[in-house]
This record gives C-alpha cells, sequence and structure tokens, in this order.
C-alpha cells in the first residue's frame, strides 16, 4: 500500500514549519500542508469538514463533542498558546479603570465561542470579580461586518447577548464608545497611540507574568484534529501525526535558540526564550495530557459554565487514545 495522502490545514508557525516544508514528514502518510488564516481554516472545517486534518479552535472542537457522533478527534498538539490578559481593550471615555469596573457595561465579542473570550471571561470571573453575567455582551465583526457564530450557540437567556446592528464593526463602535470595551485575540484597527481604545491592563505582560506565578496556567488556544471518519478508518494516523508535530516543535525550539543570527525580528529573542524559560519551565510550549492537565481542565469548566458545552467534559476525553501515550525502550 502507497502512502496516505491527508491534506493538513493549519496556520504559518515555526513549531509547524517542518511538516510545511517537507523536512519531516509523518510515517506513512503524505501531507498536502495547506497555509491558512486561522479564521478560515476553522471557518471551513467546522462549517463544511473540508480538510483531512486541521489546526481548530479549542473552544469550538469541545462544543463539537456535543454533536452525535462527534465530527473530529484530536491530538494533543497545541499549534496555539497565548496569555490573554492583552486581548482587552477599553474606549477611554467607558469610566473602565480597572476590570472590576467592567460590571454592567457592554463588551463586544467577535463570537461567543472564540477560545480566546471562553478564557477571558472565566480569568475575569475566577481572578477579578467580574461574572459572566454580569456584563452585556454583543457579537459580530471586527474589522468587516456579516461575522456570524461558526456553530449554533443556545446560551439558554443565562446573558445577555445580541449581535451588533447591520453594517457596523466591533472595532469601529469601541472607538466611538457604541460598546465599552472588546474581548478579541486581534487587536483592533481602532488601537492606536493616543486614540480612543486602550488596553484595559497598562502592562499585559506583568499580569499575565502574574497569572501564571499564581494558577500555572499557559492558556491553551488551538488543537490539532483529524476527521473522524479518517480516524475510524486509519486509527495509525493519530500517532504519525503526532510524533511529527513533536518533532517539527523540538526542530523550531532549537532554532529559536541560535544566537549565531536571529531567526526572527526581534532584538532580544534569545534573551526571551530565556526568560520564558526561566518563568514557564524549560518545556514553557509543552505538548501532551499530562502536562497540561491543569489547564485543560480549567478551560473546560469554563467552557461548560459558560454555556457552550452540555456537560463538563474531562481532559481525557478530548483525544485520541493512541495520541497520548508513546512507546519507551
Amino acid at each position: 500500500m502507497g502512502r496516505l495522502g491527508l491534506a493538513f490545514a493549519c496556520g504559518d508557525y515555526d513549531r509547524t514549519r517542518a511538516l510545511y516544508e517537507g523536512t519531516i514528514r509523518p510515517d506513512g502518510i503524505d501531507l498536502t500542508y495547506l497555509r491558512l488564516p486561522v479564521e478560515e481554516t476553522f471557518f471551513r472545517m467546522m462549517r463544511h469538514r473540508e480538510f483531512e486534518a486541521a489546526e481548530l479552535s479549542l473552544s469550538s472542537y469541545v462544543k463539537s463533542l456535543d454533536l452525535d457522533p462527534a465530527p473530529f478527534v484530536a491530538l494533543p498538539v497545541y499549534p496555539s498558546r497565548m496569555f490573554r490578559h492583552g486581548g482587552i481593550f477599553v474606549h477611554a471615555a467607558s469610566g473602565i479603570e480597572k476590570p472590576e469596573d467592567l460590571r454592567g457595561k457592554v463588551v463586544g465579542t467577535p463570537e461567543w465561542q472564540l477560545t480566546a473570550g471562553v478564557w477571558i471571561r472565566g480569568i475575569l470571573a475566577d481572578r477579578h470579580g467580574v461574572p459572566v453575567d454580569s456584563v452585556e455582551y454583543r457579537t459580530g465583526g471586527q474589522e468587516t461586518p456579516g461575522r456570524i457564530e461558526k456553530a449554533a450557540v443556545d446560551l439558554g437567556g443565562r446573558v445577555r447577548i445580541e449581535p451588533i446592528p447591520e453594517g457596523a464593526t466591533l472595532s469601529a463602535m469601541l472607538a466611538d464608545g457604541g460598546i465599552d470595551a472588546l474581548y478579541s485575540p486581534r487587536v483592533p484597527s481602532s488601537f492606536r497611540t493616543g486614540g480612543p481604545v486602550r488596553r484595559l491592563f497598562d502592562d499585559p505582560v506583568a499580569a499575565e507574568k502574574e497569572y501564571f506565578a499564581a494558577t500555572g496556567i499557559f492558556p491553551i488556544m488551538h488543537v490539532v484534529v483529524v476527521r473522524r471518519d479518517v480516524y475510524e478508518r486509519y486509527p495509525w494516523v493519530a500517532q504519525s501525526l503526532t510524533k511529527a508535530l513533536h518533532l517539527a516543535k523540538r526542530e523550531a525550539m532549537a532554532n529559536l535558540y541560535d544566537s549565531s543570527a536571529l531567526r526572527f525580528m526581534l532584538p532580544w529573542l534569545v534573551q526571551g526564550v530565556e526568560e520564558a524559560r526561566s518563568l514557564l519551565g524549560a518545556d514553557y510550549w509543552s505538548y501532551g495530557l499530562a502536562a497540561n492537565e491543569k489547564t485543560l481542565s480549567t478551560f473546560l469548566r469554563y467552557h461548560h459554565e459558560q454555556g457552550l458545552s452540555r456537560r463538563r467534559y474531562e481532559p481525557e476525553e478530548l483525544f485520541a487514545p493512541e495520541s497520548t501515550e508513546e512507546f519507551v525502550i
């Protein structure tokens, strides 16, 4: 039998670059790597199941587990991780000076189910006294009108939420005071020096370091999924892809710490890696289940509490069993 051809849609990351370039090849697989923006990948995978494997929003994946049958099986590989204190933006005249001032305000979010939004709402509720239902929400396109949820969301009236007016964008509404704040994974175009939009946390990096020191959590944003029909026909694909993605991440980490010539345009890149290792641990961008159980469990609690999953899933329920174990000699 020849090698299995699979289409894999994923972003442009250093930690997956070796798969895109073909210098690392998954065992038994001819991989067609489609390098796409995350929003396009998520939309096409959730709405049309276009790819055999893909990067997917952790929130969208967990929500898909409520379907019968669940359309995807995940691998414990996390192409995107990011602290999210820097993703809270406020209108300068809104009167919001500290997190608890968000209570009673109108806050935009591109989609309720966005992983970044789930983390932000959970962190604000857990650590800053801003219960999820203490805020009124507006959804819609951040920069372009007409954005909709990738999958239907039924919150059962537990929060006040409605779409923004037709033709409007969240970025423009934030700038003119039509909303008080925005929770978003992307920096809005209305955020600029001296403009009407600022970050809630003046020093988000300091806030994020304090959060990690207190919780040990480096938020997971995305997982890699395999379409269920592919997994059920070729269960070995889960381990092959997981192994290849681990190797690609290991190679990227080594390249990142090469001080002979900077790989990316950050003057203190090497020192940044050293600081990350000092604060977060040597394998600060860890893959796998065991090293990430607390992070995953916290997210799954938030996801259920915010009305996005019908029950609270456990971390071990998320992944193909073949991808959570490996042989030893």
